[in-house]
């Protein structure tokens, strides 16, 4: 058997009490594939007569949880396939590139990165040029975007000099931590011998910089910082309400009553307290989908900038408070459903920009979002593309520089489904002063640089 989770045009739900903790949905028979379908105002599951996948402990472990506490939230069921210490996604695969099960901008081309790199550095400069500089990555998936930005240090040394500059790595994998230290050390890292010490892994880098790895940003040491979380968003467990008559409701994950290791959605009959305290009054989607730890990280950073100094980017599949179901997997580079064989696929949802620059407030000064077009045209992708391709004589290495540069722009691919929002210090954009004198104005100050990438083309 296997169950996959389709979004459809379906709405009619019924609930009923069985003898489980809470509620499940009423299934009835269908004609689409000859299936169950279990309907949830448009979000439908159903089984098909495959053969029966084997059992696995990720499966097994969530079920005796749902079995022992009742139906869980989609955020715990993200949180244990993706994080589990022992059996989670991310903790035991190395799931990036042409062999995993999807791959990132980075590893499609190295203009990504270098714009990135480039992009550091202006907001330092913007910032006064502080005597440190903390490039802090968030989710660094291989160390591809990090190796990218440190060659352009590199090459931009003069104008750095001077600077103490430090690479921090924020990744709760340590298989893909093994995977980064390879690419930005070589063998020049070593793990903690105690589990005391804030990095658990410390190195020095090909660049000759000091690199730490750490399991959350509070360990991150204090200072000016630049923050990069490029599709780390998008990865953090969101809750799912939908609205009913009644109210919001939350979403669940629940056993399938005549199937006890299959999962499913169900919708809980009365509010939780999720639903009481992250809907917002005016909402008017039917279907809403919120990350509160992404407003956790959000805030942390929002205190760092303040605190400290220094800019926060953000790169992701997003929107600005506008889609509703967007919960999908990913396996093999393919769709993949998010309740089948759990712990062996990606699973996803679109950031919802609009809701971490409420997270954010009036605290920094927030830009975008944009989209990664915009963004990346701004940021002069297309004169650095030229420049290679001038330097360039192989024709293979042509042709997959102008497939990357398609990859990453086109409004069709990369282009419009990500989306780049910068959070910065309010100091970095404020106005010089002002005052008259010999009977007329004159500026006191040097103006603010503008933001990278959102500054042209009448971007704001």
């Amino acid at each position: 058997m296997s169950v996959c989770t389709r979004v459809c045009g379906l709405h009619s739900v019924r609930i009923l009490r069985s003898p489980s903790v809470a509620p499940r949905l009423f299934g009835k028979k269908s004609s689409v594939e000859g299936g169950w379908i279990f309907q949830l105002n448009g979000i439908c599951s159903y089984s098909t007569s495959q053969e029966q996948a084997p059992r696995h402990s990720m499966l097994r472990h969530l079920t005796s949880k749902i079995k022992a506490t009742g139906p869980i939230s989609v955020a715990e069921y993200m949180r244990e396939v993706l994080t589990n210490p022992v059996m989670g996604y991310y903790v035991k695969n190395d799931m990036l590139g042409a062999d995993g099960d999807f791959i990132t901008s980075p590893e499609i081309s190295q203009i990504f990165g270098e714009l990135m790199g480039i992009w550091c550095v202006s907001e330092w400069m913007a910032a006064g040029k502080p005597k440190v500089l903390q490039l802090v990555e968030f989710g660094p998936g291989r160390g591809s975007l990090a190796s990218d930005i440190l060659r352009v240090f590199t090459q931009l040394g003069t104008v750095l000099a001077g600077a103490a500059i430090s690479v921090h790595l924020v990744e709760v994998s340590p298989k893909l931590s093994q995977v980064q230290a390879q690419c930005l050390t070589g063998d020049q890292s070593q793990v903690s011998a105690s589990e005391d010490e804030p990095a658990y892994r410390t190195g020095t880098t090909t660049t000759g910089l000091p690199i730490s790895w750490y399991r959350r940003i509070n360990d991150v040491p204090k200072g000016f910082s630049i923050f990069l979380a490029h599709e780390f968003f998008d990865a953090l467990p969101v809750h799912k309400f939908q609205k009913t008559e009644k109210g919001w409701r939350e979403v669940m994950v629940d056993i399938e009553p005549d199937a006890v290791d299959k999962l499913r959605f169900v919708l809980l009959p009365s509010p939780s307290l999720a639903s009481v305290a992250l809907m917002q009054v005016d909402e008017k989607r039917q279907h809403v989908e919120v990350c509160p730890e992404g407003g956790i990280v959000i805030q942390q950073l929002t205190n760092r900038i303040v605190e400290h100094g220094g800019a926060a980017l953000i790169a992701d599949y997003g929107h600005d408070g506008t889609k509703t179901d967007t919960l999908r997997g990913f396996r093999g580079h393919k769709l993949h459903d998010v309740l089948t064989d759990p712990g062996a696929a990606d699973l996803t949802a679109d950031v919802d920009f609009s809701y971490l620059r409420r997270i954010a407030g009036d605290m920094v000064a927030c830009r975008g979002p944009v989209s990664q077009r915009d963004f990346l045209k701004n940021m002069g992708i297309d004169t650095r593309l030229q420049v290679l391709l001038r330097s360039c004589a192989d024709a293979s290495t042509r042709t997959q520089l102008i497939r990357g540069y398609e990859m990453l722009v086109n409004p069709q691919k990369m282009g419009e489904r990500f989306q780049f929002l910068a959070l910065l210090n309010h100091r970095r954009l404020a106005t010089p002063e002002e005052e008259e004198g010999g009977g007329m104005k004159r500026t006191r100050g040097v103006a603010p640089l503008p933001v990278a990438g959102f500054s042209e083309l009448g971007l704001k």
